[in-house]
């Protein structure tokens, strides 16, 4: 049968885009952004990330992999290893070097990851004639997304303002991009502070400009426009991370890989898998309900229709495929739901750490038996507990009631006994899909909503809860 496929696939995941920014904005998008992805495709409206910890590396992997962390392995943006007794990062491998700089932020591949990806089973399936790039600022989500077996993945080093990749990959860099960091992108964008695309009194749909729960920039008195950027051209490559032109830069890039390699222009289908990430560093340090967050979607909104217009001229109409999605979403800032009477807080477990080793030395005589907690999940030193003849189901009862006794903390549960434990159903399965057993921890904890570790201003991710997992 003669079976209609694209020249070119074109995955687009946007970091921390939390489902609401769709239509919190709708009114002032162009026709030729999002609304032609509304209007022209299809848009699963009601998408709720199954598992949890709801981190980047593990949105990517599943996206790309179409399983959850359980099985693809990616487990947080990094787990504890108890064997190597240290912090393993999602992407690192200390068997590859960097290709495009000096620096360490080469030495990654995505051989932690367990399972193939839809971009590995392309090369499969066509005999590894489909070309295959990753692009991101972040290496994470350039490395997974493109598979095991990808012609290329790009990232950027915030250290020399270079794209980069790693000896996975290649030994060197092609020409085209050798030449196009020679050009030192980032320095143009710096040229224009941030200024609001609009007048700043149209962003009705955010907080005021300076408000508590902003976080502040290097040189900034106050978190308001302008954002001044000029100072940092030639001198610090990475702060485009936290502005919209972060994305500007990658979807550039993509346009010059996509001119550069020839995508889509062969007799196989290709596939180009892009993260814009700026959206995330600018969630971080303003939160869901800034002037900044609602600029930099306007901002990428318009990038977007670049984007679409390059790949209509150079791909043609009907010829090229684009999905977009997110990794996962966001929670409002505690400090703005206090001031609104809403519930939410911050959390550290480093005290109840304390407290819960300091019982445990007294009841069992093993110190320190909490060696780690990542993730909202606690590993136990498990040879400690052996040496000292302790019983390990007692240890773990106590951590949990300790737990519980926390204000801020809604359950805890053994996660060896998971069937077990009186949760919510659909909590129950999120924590299951997001387990791994050579990799989790031993116990794992929620926090009551809308509740986070983190600091005073800005937000961050990571639970089941919806405003994390509705996508």
């Amino acid at each position: 049968p003669n079976i209609n496929r694209p020249k070119l696939i074109i995955g687009l995941v946007v970091d921390q885009m939390r489902w609401d920014y769709l239509y919190r904005y709708y009114s002032r998008y162009s026709n030729g952004g999002f609304k032609r992805l509304v209007n022209e495709g299809f848009s699963a409206e009601n998408t709720f990330i199954p598992y949890t910890p709801t981190y980047t590396a593990c949105g990517h992997a599943s996206i790309y992999t179409g399983s959850v962390p359980a099985i693809n392995g990616i487990i947080g943006n990094d787990w504890y290893d108890p064997q190597l007794k240290r912090d393993m990062y999602c992407a690192e491998d200390t068997s590859v070097k960097t290709v495009g700089s000096n620096t360490q932020a080469g030495l990654m591949s995505p051989k932690n990851m367990l399972t193939t990806t839809i971009t590995d089973e392309l090369r499969l399936a066509t005999n590894f004639k489909s070309k295959v790039i990753g692009i991101s600022l972040k290496d994470r989500g350039s490395i997974l997304p493109a598979g095991h077996s990808a012609n290329a993945a790009y990232w950027y080093d915030g250290q020399t303002g270079d794209w980069i990749t790693s000896t996975h990959y290649m030994k060197q860099l092609p020409d085209w991009l050798e030449q196009y960091n020679k050009t030192k992108p980032v320095n143009k964008f710096y040229e224009n502070n941030w200024n609001t695309l609009y007048p700043i009194d149209t962003y009705t749909q955010s907080t005021a400009d300076n408000v508590r729960y902003e976080g502040k920039s290097r040189g900034e008195e106050t978190p308001t426009f302008p954002h001044p950027l000029k100072l940092y051209i030639g001198k610090n490559f990475d702060m485009i991370k936290s502005t919209p032109y972060g994305n500007t830069l990658t979807l550039d890039l993509a346009k010059f890989a996509i001119q550069s390699e020839s995508l889509g222009q062969g007799t196989t289908t290709d596939f180009l898998a892009v993260s814009c990430s700026a959206t995330d560093y600018v969630g971080h340090q303003y939160g869901p309900n800034s002037i900044e967050a609602e600029d930099t979607y306007l901002r990428l909104d318009k990038d977007l229709e670049a984007f679409f217009n390059y790949l209509d001229s150079k791909i043609g109409k009907g010829n090229y495929l684009f999905f977009l999605s997110a990794d996962h979403g966001a929670a409002h800032v505690s400090t703005f739901m206090e001031d609104n009477k809403l519930p939410g807080g911050l959390y550290s477990d480093s005290k109840v750490i304390k407290t819960i080793n300091t019982l445990i030395e007294d009841k069992f005589k093993v110190k320190k038996a909490i060696v780690k907690s990542t993730n909202s999940q606690f590993y136990f030193d498990h040879d400690a507990i052996t040496k000292a003849d302790a019983d390990f189901i007692e240890i773990k009862n106590l951590a949990i009631e300790t737990l519980k006794k926390e204000d801020e903390v809604f359950d805890a549960v053994d996660l060896n006994n998971l069937a077990n434990e009186t949760l919510p159903e659909q909590i129950k399965k999120a924590i299951t899909y997001g387990y791994n057993s050579k990799r989790s921890g031993d116990i794992y904890y929620m926090l009551k909503s809308n509740y986070f570790g983190g600091g005073k201003t800005g937000t961050t991710h990571g639970s089941w809860n919806p405003y994390d997992s509705h996508i």
